[in-house]
């Protein structure tokens, strides 16, 4: 099986292209994106050194179910995939601020809040609580969007106060958000899924807020099994879950957190395989359909340029 980790594409009307962490974005005419989900993989803020086959087709899929199912909530960028690694859409300017929303104390809030914090990006965290337990309404947690290292908590008055976002339209995002996380959560709890926590992106064009970028896919949210969960809770046992998470875990189990001077550990083949195995499973879960592999078996950076040029040449 092969992955997708380097892309070098010049489509037609390309002006420039952006290499971030997992996707590649090519700026077509200064109107469209042509957003390629590679078989990258990151924690901790570092790609790891080897791609995770079908890794790509997953995000981009579940992104697109997910960004068609609530564009009743808000107007949404995408306009087509003409690829199972691609999709193209509306180029906005993105805030430079990614609203996450958590639903459960779990990853790195409990985190802090093990270390004695009660207060995260200006929000108050009740006394008492334990790991993974359900918040008494679900928290915005905004962090700053870093190009490069780590991405930083800020608070919304931070955000405002420092002209990141107007305070009109952060309070847009704000109800986006929420109705955005209630959508999910309600599809989630449809597949026996609770949507703990998630990220979302917002950008403008022409004046007006739309949402950007990939929504509840594992690289941006985190699921737990409903079945059981009540259960676990109780027993202060961790949760079986569908994220990203388990990657983070196997990384700490072997003495990486992607400070300097760590290691990243060897990724074997069939380490690398049981990741593509567990994306393919959540995909399966959260869309409720079977996934169907696409070819990967000759080059996989041919058909997608054949299938973007034929879309952009229909434009």
């Amino acid at each position: 099986m092969k992955a997708l980790t380097h892309t070098d594409f010049n489509f037609p009307g390309q002006k420039s292209v952006y290499h971030g962490k997992v996707r590649d974005v090519y700026n077509i005419n200064d109107e469209l994106m042509v957003m390629v989900a590679t078989d990258r993989i990151s924690a901790f803020d570092v790609i790891l050194p080897k791609g995770i086959p079908f890794k790509g087709q997953v995000l981009n899929q579940i992104a697109a179910t997910f960004l068609d199912a609530t564009s009743d909530i808000v107007p949404n960028w995408k306009l087509a995939t003409p690829d199972p690694m691609v999709t193209v859409g509306l180029k906005c300017e993105g805030f430079r601020v990614e609203m996450i929303i958590r639903g459960y104390l779990t990853g790195s809030a409990w985190r802090e809040y093990q270390n004695g914090c009660r207060e995260l990006c200006g929000v108050k965290l009740p006394e008492g609580m334990k790991e993974n337990q359900k918040f008494p309404t679900p928290i915005i947690t905004p962090t700053t969007k870093a190009d490069a290292g780590h991405d930083e908590n800020i608070s919304k008055e931070e955000i405002i106060a420092q002209g990141l976002v107007s305070k009109e339209d952060y309070e847009l995002m704000e109800k986006y958000t929420y109705a955005l996380f209630a959508r999910g959560t309600e599809m989630a709890a449809e597949k026996g899924l609770i949507l703990v926590d998630t990220k979302y992106e917002f950008g403008k064009k022409d004046g007006k807020v739309y949402l950007i970028d990939e929504i509840h896919t594992p690289d941006s949210s985190r699921y737990f099994y409903a079945d059981g969960y009540q259960e676990k809770f109780e027993k202060g046992e961790p949760q079986k879950q569908l994220s990203k998470e388990f990657v983070r875990q196997w990384l700490i189990d072997h003495n990486f957190m992607g400070k300097e001077g760590q290691q990243v550990p060897e990724m074997t083949d069939e380490y690398v395989n049981s990741v593509s195995d567990r994306y393919i499973e959540l995909y399966e879960h959260i869309v409720g359909q079977k996934f169907n592999k696409a070819d990967n078996h000759d080059d996989l950076a041919a058909r997608i340029e054949k299938n973007v040029t034929e879309y952009l040449n229909q434009k």
